[in-house]
């Protein structure tokens, strides 16, 4: 790479860590950046999931204040999560890319369709509860656990709109502020790709330039989406992870 494009792959990485903290879906900036400076797809796709690891404890450090009282939530949420990491990174080293890839659509449209009726969803859900027609699951219940991990085994096969997926899921089965929601995303976020991170190293062809400039990018971006996320009303935030996630889709299906 030459000097302006290692400058372009860093401005990557500190757009797509602001954007991981606020929502997710960084990768679709990061990797197509790779693959136009000539980056074989599986290549980019591993040196962008390990780069992005340090920016994605960035953001999670950035949210630690909506973190506090969630620790057997964030257990019983990581276990799965991890898991899903692990599946989907193997995945990735073992499938056809196309195989994975023509779904990849369909899931962040039914992720954004979710983030859009949640509150009303939640509501009902609610009032079920209420009246007594089913007791309330204390995090979300065996159901969302189930969907973390698919979330988790897309996340550690590609990762875009990964942040969606989790919005999301969270939204509808768990009663709580988005900007704690948020925290939790960014956590789960964080470990799907830390652990598929760790199997990349071991086996896969990395290029190891990419991964430092996105990493560096990233960890500014981290900081900076932590601070404008938790700063942005519900419906705000909300807003952005529609456009995001449409703007995912786009670009997937022009791939």
């Amino acid at each position: 790479m030459t000097w302006l494009e290692m400058l372009a792959v860093f401005a990557a990485g500190i757009a797509a860590g602001g954007i991981n903290a606020i929502v997710g879906s960084g990768t679709l900036i990061t990797f197509p950046v790779l693959l136009a400076f000539g980056l074989p797809p599986v290549t980019a796709n591993v040196s962008n999931t390990i780069g992005l690891v340090p920016g994605a404890i960035s953001g999670v450090h950035g949210y630690r204040r909506e973190l506090a009282g969630q620790r057997e939530r964030l257990l019983r949420f990581g276990t799965a999560s991890l898991l899903g990491g692990i599946t989907g990174a193997i995945l990735l080293l073992t499938l056809p890319a196309n195989a994975f890839k023509a779904i990849v659509p369909v899931l962040i449209i039914a992720a954004l369709v979710l983030v859009v009726v949640q509150p009303r969803l939640s509501r009902w859900v609610k009032q079920r509860r209420e009246n007594g027609d089913s007791p309330a699951p204390k995090h979300g219940g065996p159901i969302l656990l189930v969907l973390i991990y698919a979330a988790g085994v897309y996340g550690g096969y590609f990762g875009a709109a990964q942040g969606v997926l989790l919005m999301g899921m969270l939204g509808v089965f768990v009663h709580e502020d988005m900007q704690r929601l948020n925290g939790i995303k960014n956590v789960l976020s964080m470990l799907v790709n830390a652990v598929a991170a760790l199997i990349f190293m071991v086996i896969a062809d990395v290029d190891w330039r990419a991964v430092l400039l996105i990493a560096l990018g990233s960890i500014i971006g981290g900081q900076l989406g932590a601070k404008m996320g938790r700063r942005m009303p519900p419906t705000a935030l909300r807003a952005v992870i529609v456009v995001v996630g449409l703007i995912a889709v786009v670009r997937l299906l022009m791939t």
